[in-house]
Parts: C-alpha cells; sequence; structure tokens
C-alpha cells in the first residue's frame, strides 16, 4: 500500500461538480492520496492508518513541525489513487498492473478510514472509482511519500 501526504491548509474533492469532501475548517490537515496493491491487506491499511495518525508533521504553537496529525481537531481527507502503483520505467505510457482492482482496493481504503476515525481523526473521503477534481493548499510544503 502506498500513500502519498501533503499537509494543507485547506483541501477539498469534488465530483461531478459537487463537493463531496473537504477539511481545512478547524485548521491545517492532512491530504492523504491512497494506493492499493494486489498484495496489500488489512494488516497494511491498518499500518499506513498509524503512519498517518502518528507522524510528527503537524506545527505546535512555536511553529515547530513536532505535532502528530491525530492531536486534538486533526483533520484527513482520503482519496483514493491507484496511478500510485503505476511503473513508468519503461516506455511513454505506464503500466497499472501492479495496483489492486477496485474490488480487493475499496474495501482496504475504506479500512485506512476506519481505522483512522478510531483514533480520534476526522476525515473526510472522496469518490471510490469516481473521477475526481481534488483542491488543496499545500503547506509548508509538507509531502511524504509512505509505502508498506
Amino acid at each position: 500500500m502506498r500513500a502519498v501526504l501533503q499537509r494543507v491548509t485547506r483541501a477539498s474533492v469534488v465530483v461531478d461538480g459537487v463537493t463531496v469532501g473537504s477539511i481545512g475548517e478547524n485548521g491545517p490537515g492532512i491530504l492523504a492520496l491512497v494506493g492499493v496493491a494486489h498484495d496489500d491487506d488489512v494488516a497494511a491499511a491498518a499500518t499506513i492508518a498509524r503512519k498517518i495518525a502518528e507522524l510528527r508533521i503537524m506545527r505546535d504553537e512555536r511553529s515547530v513541525t513536532d505535532l502528530a496529525t491525530a492531536g486534538e481537531g486533526g483533520e484527513v481527507l482520503v482519496v483514493s489513487q491507484f496511478t500510485l502503483h503505476g511503473d513508468a520505467r519503461k516506455g511513454r505510457r505506464p503500466s497499472w498492473g501492479a495496483a489492486a482492482r477496485g474490488d480487493v482496493a475499496e474495501p482496504l481504503v475504506a479500512e485506512v478510514v476506519a481505522q483512522l476515525r478510531s483514533r480520534g481523526l476526522t476525515v473526510a473521503t472522496g469518490v471510490f472509482g469516481a473521477d475526481m477534481a481534488v483542491d488543496l493548499v499545500n503547506d509548508g510544503p509538507v509531502t511524504l511519500i509512505l509505502d508498506t
């Protein structure tokens, strides 16, 4: 499982002209783009969720990057993104062969969301499999890649 995390001051996702998820009303949060591979399982989802919640990448009152996302009022916008498993090493057209099929990936992305919510985070989401427009303001910028 892969995730690209971006610390944001705000982020939203729009499907068919309707905002389906947004964060930033209560301060900075994390946009998590999540991709599932064929061999991923519930344990991988739990690992990614734990890292998203516990990474100390939020600023404290002194503007020092020292707080975990799961702090008071923590918000995460989770957007499924199979293209994180694209392979562009050969040619000019990426291969998506490493990405899990939707029937495998969708429940694992839902598990990431459930795990984050169980840690007390406010979690918004995109719509699995939809054509989504993601809008964000990267804070820092802080961008990390997680890979199980």
